[in-house]
């Protein structure tokens, strides 16, 4: 459908020379036929990154282009309802007063499209989002996924290129939210729309995305699929925000050896530059912890059942078990890192 260059994207709403941007500097190369996620914690960027793709925000620096055409420029923007673009809020923004069918068939009306016609891609979008059925039903009568439903069918309804979603499950509970997040890949497959999701839930991010940019700060920390975001972050910061991990520090004790607290001496890639005796820290993923009662390895101690274990003379690490695994508070056990799966960086 449409790929997504931008280049140098920076926005500042405060006012000041000292004022901290927030976004800055924003490099984003995203494919046709994509689901995208901008992902990261309350304030990092993600949202007036989607808000100026959408055309609502003019930036300060940079460009967004669609297809190689310019939308996005400091002093010159392609207003919202010419950049075949649709959008999902948070908040559903259905109109309360108006049935399904009325609050979908909208932005036909305002496009004039012939009534036959709309009619149809009214009944086809709903057939998309299993709203079929439910024309008549005013908001207040829908749950709140199918009311969420609702505002998908009325942006799919003029076959946009691009979808901009804006936490659009973040009102929902878990058990429906889980439910969406399989509908809204399913939807991206089937229409082939190039989807660009703002969520600061990793869940959501690494299980709906075909890359993942991770925000920090107004800038942008990783951008790649989730296995590499997961598994191999670019720094701290990445390796903290994605999921349970212990950062255990330690320093770097010859090529691709690292020494870390606890007696744990660990065989890993390490950072370009690093140097015998710089100080680095390991992030090691709980999943990728062993525990035996007997092994070769560091000894630690259990002390509590979900697991942690604490390390003779050295930190407590969260260890993710088999759950036919079963050991004691106080039991001594073995530690065996999978040090293929750690990452190290400079402290």
């Amino acid at each position: 459908m449409a790929s997504i260059a931008i280049n140098g994207l920076t926005k500042t709403f405060a006012a000041g020379d000292d004022a901290p941007a927030a976004v800055s500097g924003l490099e984003l190369d995203i494919k046709d036929n994509q689901f995208i996620t901008l992902l990261g914690p309350s304030g990092c960027g993600k949202t007036t990154t989607l808000r100026m793709i959408a055309g609502y925000i003019m930036p300060d620096a940079g460009t967004i282009h669609v297809n190689g055409r310019l939308v996005s420029a400091p002093g010159s923007v392609v207003p919202p309802d010419q950049r075949g673009m649709g959008m999902v809020f948070q908040n559903y923004a259905v109109w309360p007063h108006k049935t399904v069918y009325e609050n979908v068939v909208f932005g036909l009306k305002v496009r004039r499209t012939p009534s036959a016609e709309a009619k149809k891609r009214v009944a086809d979008a709903l057939a998309l989002v299993n709203l079929t059925g439910l024309e008549q039903r005013y908001p207040n009568e829908l749950s709140g996924g199918q009311q969420q439903r609702v505002a998908l069918a009325r942006s799919l309804v003029v076959e946009p290129e691009i979808l901009l979603l804006d936490e659009p499950l973040s009102n929902l509970d878990a058990k429906l939210r889980e439910q969406m997040r399989v509908e809204l890949k399913r939807l991206q497959r089937r229409t082939g729309i190039t989807f660009v999701y703002v969520t600061h839930d990793q869940a959501e991010a690494l299980a709906l995305s075909d890359h993942i940019a991770v925000m920090h700060g107004g800038r942008l920390q990783q951008y790649g699929t989730p296995q590499e975001v997961y598994g191999r972050p670019a720094n701290r910061v990445v390796a903290d925000f994605m999921g349970l991990v212990n950062l255990v520090p330690g320093k770097a004790g010859g090529p691709g050896i690292v020494e870390a607290a606890g007696g744990l001496k660990l065989q890993v890639p390490l950072p370009d530059g690093v140097k015998t005796g710089d100080s680095v820290e390991v992030s090691i993923r709980p999943e990728n912890i062993r525990l035996n009662a007997s092994g070769s390895g560091p000894r630690a101690s259990v002390t509590e059942r979900e697991y942690y274990v604490s390390l003779d003379s050295g930190p407590a690490l969260r260890v993710q078990t088999h759950p036919g695994q079963v050991f004691a508070i106080g039991d001594n056990v073995a530690v065996e890192i999978d040090t293929a799966q750690c990452s190290v960086f400079r402290n």
